[in-house]
């Protein structure tokens, strides 16, 4: 049986109730003739017991169930052995405690053999008074069982030559006991067994100055709390650390101030379309050969986790860096190169890595994760292609704060109002003037003026923001389209408003189109919707039923940026868009060598054929006009006219933007 011991709370209700059926076995065992007096005696330890016993019993009524039974099986024995007069000395019982043990009726050993703990007690002078046959099934002994009055420290030695307590002497284990013996208090310890079973033992001290200890099988138990804790700790997708144990095995490594150790974010490039394309099963099976992987490209001595979606993580440690961290990464995104074959199919995708590594001995965990999780947006922002891996650097923190403040000004800027409308002309190059007015919004802040869109519009996308902004331009632009006057009393004046992606990703696009024209009471004729090619990447049959939907409400739809994707004609051939937008990128290598001219020549006079509008963005020179004019383009547009200008200024340019054309 194992004796070795820790520091923990007092045994329960079981503990007393063995002592009290142990003190009232001997009291009836030696109650005929002269040893009354002793009766007398054990009475208090009796009452003392029992009143201990009664409390205990408030928190464990099972093990009092089992004390009561114990008791009358000593009752029971009391009425057999009445007859039979015992003799013992008071000096004798007092002078040797081990041999009042000796009168103990074979029922009361019997009964102890019952318990579902194993049982162990000592007497005041740590010499064993009594064991059952439990305690040796969960520490069988090569020799004789153990007799009554055997030290502890014969106990223990014994164990530990029966191969109970490996890697542990019995010197150090006596010393421990002895300790906690010797304290006087309640303790409680866990040993695994070599075989793997998890004993509990608790110890608890006796009136008398004697010892109790019981052991209990808690191997079930201790097993549900470790998968609990694996649980808790690990992903359940790939078996790879999580967040939380991940954070652990930082926190340890940072504790060692010598060790030099990086973390690597790992971000599965492309996996949005593995999951658009395949269906979630295939892409956890892709998730679970990654993690693969990425064991494979590190050493036993590293840390590997999935922080959450596509996303992994590693921790290197004992390495000399930065030079370790650069060859993981390189070799991370050399492995993911490779296509992977799921269900007999081959998916290729791309690994993009962020590194930081300890620099300072006042690092922790959690600024080491943000901060490579930092050079991973970093690298994926700069690069061209997967396979890109960065370094963390100090300014990627600063533009990391000013960007967060930035989100939290834009946050409040609708309910400020703080944003407002410019306005660009677009020109009929048939008439000489000016047919519509392409709504631009600007952001007025507070403290650093005016922000333009392209510091704050893919920010409101990325955070849902320029759904309700894009409403807002919706209302203004209507409401403002009402206002102006064609002083020819030509065709009305149209104003166009672009939408992003995420707005047709979102539902309520048409009903919002729909609000702005009736509360505005602008025709529905008169408002152009400019969408990009990046808007028909989406679920096709959703965005082309949203499109058609803003049709019927007598909107024009045009598709901006034309020709800078890769499908642009098919997107023509799919929707009877009424307008095409030439990039402004093909307008400023218009009169220079190279292919800009062929293009805008081409695009041209696919709108001739199709009888659709062609628009030419970006235009500054009147050289440039005049191609254009002779390629047949029907609009142009740009800072040749006028730039972008305040509402306020629109009449003044329906006039001078003509005048402009004819200089």
């Amino acid at each position: 049986m194992s004796l070795e011991q820790h520091r923990g709370p007092p045994c329960h209700g079981v503990h007393s109730a063995i002592v009290l059926a142990w003190l009232l076995g001997i009291a009836t065992a030696v109650t005929p003739g002269r040893a009354m007096a002793d009766v007398t005696l054990k009475a208090a330890f009796t009452a003392r017991a029992l009143h201990d016993m009664l409390a205990a019993w408030r928190s464990d009524i099972l093990f009092a169930a089992a004390a009561a039974t114990l008791i009358g099986l000593m009752l029971g024995a009391a009425v057999l052995l009445r007859d039979r007069p015992v003799e013992i000395p008071a000096r004798r019982l007092e002078r040797r405690p081990i041999a009042a043990f000796d009168a103990v009726s074979p029922g009361f050993a019997a009964a102890v053999d019952t318990l579902v703990q194993g049982l162990v007690i000592l007497d005041a002078e740590h010499r064993l008074v009594i064991n059952n046959k439990l305690l040796y099934a969960f520490y069988p002994t090569g020799g004789a069982p153990f007799a009554r009055g055997t030290p502890v420290r014969d106990i223990i030695a014994r164990n530990v030559a029966d191969g109970h307590h490996p890697g542990r002497t019995a010197t150090e284990l006596c010393a421990a006991m002895d300790s906690r013996l010797d304290a006087g208090h309640p303790f409680e310890f866990r040993h695994q067994l070599p075989g793997g079973r998890m004993v509990l033992a608790k110890w608890h001290k006796l009136p008398d100055g004697g010892w109790c200890g019981t052991y209990e099988d808690i191997t079930e138990r201790h097993r549900s709390s470790a998968r609990i804790a694996h649980m808790a700790r690990h992903d359940g997708l790939t078996e790879l650390l999580n967040r939380t144990g991940f954070t652990e095995a930082v926190a340890r490594a940072l504790t060692r101030p010598a060790d030099e150790c990086a973390v690597l974010a790992i971000t599965v490039d492309r996996f949005k379309k593995v999951v658009d394309s395949h269906g979630h099963p295939t892409a956890d099976a892709l998730l679970r050969e990654a993690a693969l992987r990425l064991r494979h490209a590190v050493r036993e001595t590293d840390h590997v986790a999935r922080l959450g979606g596509e996303e992994f993580a590693i921790l290197q440690s004992a390495a000399e860096q930065p030079l370790a961290a650069a060859a993981l990464a390189r070799r991370i995104t050399e492995v993911f190169a490779t296509p992977f074959t799921i269900d007999g199919q081959e998916i290729t995708v791309g690994a993009s890595v962020g590194i930081t590594r300890r620099e300072t001995t006042t690092a922790d965990a959690e600024t080491l994760l943000r901060n490579a999780s930092l050079a991973l947006a970093h690298a994926k922002s700069a690069g061209a292609h997967p396979g890109t891996w960065s370094f963390f650097a100090p300014e990627m923190d600063t533009a990391a704060r000013a960007r967060s403040a930035l989100e939290t000004d834009l946050r409040h800027a609708l309910e400020r109002n703080e944003f407002e409308l410019f306005y660009q002309p677009l020109v009929n190059i048939g008439d000489r003037r000016v047919s519509a007015f392409e709504a631009l919004l600007r952001w007025r802040h507070p403290e650093r003026g005016i922000i333009p869109p392209d510091s704050f519009i893919p920010l409101a996308e990325e955070t849902g923001l320029i759904v309700p902004i894009g409403a807002w331009v919706l209302h203004t632009a209507c409401a403002e389209a009402m206002r102006w006057e064609n002083p020819d009393h030509g065709a009305p004046l149209r104003v166009a408003v672009n939408l992003s992606a995420i707005q047709f990703a979102s539902p309520g696009l048409a009903e919002a189109v729909e609000a702005a024209l009736a509360a505005s009471g602008l025709p529905g004729n008169q408002l152009e919707l400019e969408v990009t090619e990046s808007v028909l990447l989406q679920d096709n049959t959703a965005t082309l039923d949203t499109l058609h939907r803003l049709r019927a409400l007598g909107a024009r739809i045009s598709m901006d940026d034309f020709g800078t994707g890769y499908s642009s004609l098919s997107y023509l051939r799919s929707f009877p868009f009424d307008k095409i937008k030439i990039d402004k990128s093909f307008i400023h290598g218009l009169n220079q060598p190279g292919e800009s001219g062929a293009i805008v020549r081409a695009i041209a006079g696919l709108g001739i054929s199709l009888g659709i509008a062609t628009t030419a963005e970006g235009v500054e020179t009147f050289e440039q006009l005049e191609t254009l004019i002779a390629d047949g383009c029907t609009e142009v547009q740009g800072y040749f006219f006028s730039p972008p200008r305040p509402a306020a200024e629109v009449p003044a340019l329906i006039l001078s933007a003509p005048a402009r054309q004819a200089a």
